[in-house]
C-alpha cells in the first residue's frame, strides 16, 4: 500500500468529501507559495519530456493531461497544482458573481464504483475575484490555463448570455482558453442552453465579444471551447457540432458529469447530482469517437470522464481526443496521479513503437 492509498484509507476516506477537498486546496496553495516548495513538487509529480507534448488551440501544452474544472474553482491554488505533473489547468466554474451553490452535502465518494456523484452548483467567489487569483499565479505557472464560465443559478435562462459575457470580458485578459459550460446538470435550466437555437445566440455573442476584446486588448483571440454533457442524443449533439462549426468554436470538451447511474455498486448511488469517474468512462469516449466522426479536424477535442489510469488515457487518445481532463482520478490517486498518467503513456507508446503522443490521437 503506497503512501496516498494508506492516508486515503485511514484519513481522507473519513472526512467529510468537501471538507477533504477544501484541506487539499489549502495544502497545495502552501505548497505552490514559494520557489523552494514549488521546486520539491515538481521534482517529485512532474514528467518532463517531450514526447509527451501536445500542440493544439494555438498553444502547447507539455503533456496531454489537464486538470478539469471543480478542483479550484476559485483560483486559489494554481501554482501548487502546476507543480502536480498535469499539462494544463482549468479553473472554475466561475459565475459574474458571487454564490454559495446548492445546499450541503453535495459531494459524494463511490468508492466502490471508483466514482463520485456531485450537486455543488458552481458554488465560487464570483470571476472578478478569480480574475485577481489568475493575475497573480500565471507567471508561476509555466503552462496554458484554461477558465469554465457558466450562468448564476438565479439567472433567468433568458438572460444567461449577459453572465457569459460578463465573464468573458473579466477574465480576457488572464485565461488561455474558456470553455463555455452549459452542460453541468446541478444549475436549474442550465442544459437548455445546449439546444440549438439558444446555444447559437450564446455562441455567436461570445465570439462576437471575444473578438471586440481581443482588438481592445491588442491579443489574439482565445479559444473558446463547449463542454457538453454524455446525457445528449445523436440529434442533440449533432446540433451542438454544427453549431460550434458554424459560429467558429475552437473545441469542444466531451464530457461533464451524468445524470444516468450505470450498474453502480455504492449506497450513495441514488444521490442526486451527476455522476463522474470509472462508470462514465464508456460513455465519455463514445461521445469522442461520435463528435470525431462527424466534425473530423474542425473541433479540437479534449476528452474528460472515466480517466484513471494510463490506459484510460491511451483510449480516449486513440479515440480522437487531442487532449484530457480529469479530476476524480485526482481524488483517488492522490498528488501522483498525473505523474502515473504519464509515465504509463510513455510505456505505452514505447510499446507500440509511437514516438509523440500526437501519433496516438485518433489512431484507434
Amino acid at each position: 500500500m503506497g503512501m496516498y492509498d494508506f492516508t486515503y484509507k485511514y484519513l481522507v476516506s473519513r472526512l467529510d468529501p468537501e471538507l477533504s477537498h477544501d484541506l487539499a486546496l489549502r495544502l497545495l496553495r502552501v505548497g505552490g507559495s514559494s520557489r523552494p516548495l514549488r521546486r520539491l513538487l515538481r521534482s517529485l509529480y512532474s514528467v518532463e519530456d517531450k514526447r509527451l507534448s501536445v500542440t493544439a488551440l494555438g498553444l502547447t501544452f507539455p503533456n496531454p493531461l489537464g486538470s478539469a474544472a471543480g478542483l479550484d474553482k476559485n483560483g486559489v491554488a494554481l501554482p501548487g497544482i502546476a507543480c502536480l505533473g498535469f499539462g494544463h489547468i482549468e479553473a472554475g466554474t466561475v459565475t459574474p458573481l458571487p454564490q454559495s451553490g446548492n445546499p450541503r452535502p453535495r459531494l459524494f465518494r463511490l468508492p466502490e464504483d471508483r466514482a463520485v456523484i456531485n450537486r455543488m452548483g458552481f458554488p465560487n467567489l464570483g470571476a472578478e475575484r478569480l480574475a485577481r487569483n489568475v493575475r497573480k499565479a500565471r507567471g508561476l505557472m509555466g503552462m496554458p490555463l484554461g477558465v469554465s464560465i457558466g450562468k448564476g443559478s438565479k439567472t433567468p435562462i433568458e438572460q444567461a448570455d449577459e453572465d457569459y459575457l460578463r465573464c468573458l470580458a473579466t477574465l480576457y485578459e488572464w485565461a488561455d482558453y474558456f470553455a463555455i459550460n452549459v452542460s453541468s446538470p446541478n444549475t436549474p435550466e442550465l442544459r437548455n442552453l445546449q439546444s440549438k437555437k439558444l446555444f447559437e445566440r450564446l455562441a455567436r455573442a461570445l465570439m462576437d465579444s471575444g473578438a471586440k476584446l481581443a482588438r481592445e486588448k491588442g491579443c489574439f483571440p482565445k479559444p473558446l471551447l463547449v463542454k457538453v454533457a454524455p446525457d445528449l442524443d445523436i440529434a442533440q449533439l449533432e446540433d451542438v457540432l454544427e453549431v460550434a462549426v458554424n459560429c467558429g468554436l475552437a473545441g469542444i470538451i466531451a464530457t461533464n458529469t451524468t445524470l444516468a447511474r450505470p450498474a453502480l455498486k455504492s449506497r450513495r448511488r441514488d444521490e442526486a447530482g451527476g455522476l463522474s469517474g470509472g462508470p462514465l468512462r464508456r460513455i465519455s469516449i463514445q461521445i469522442v469517437r461520435e463528435i470525431r466522426k462527424r466534425a473530423g479536424g474542425r473541433l479540437v477535442i479534449v476528452g474528460s470522464g472515466g480517466i484513471l489510469s494510463a490506459e484510460d488515457a491511451w483510449e480516449m487518445l486513440a479515440a480522437g481526443a487531442s487532449l484530457l481532463q480529469a479530476y476524480t482520478g485526482f481524488i483517488y490517486e492522490g498528488p501522483g496521479f498525473a505523474k502515473r498518467v504519464n509515465q504509463g503513456l510513455l510505456r505505452l507508446m514505447e510499446k507500440s513503437g509511437v514516438k509523440t503522443v500526437g501519433e496516438v490521437i485518433g489512431k484507434e
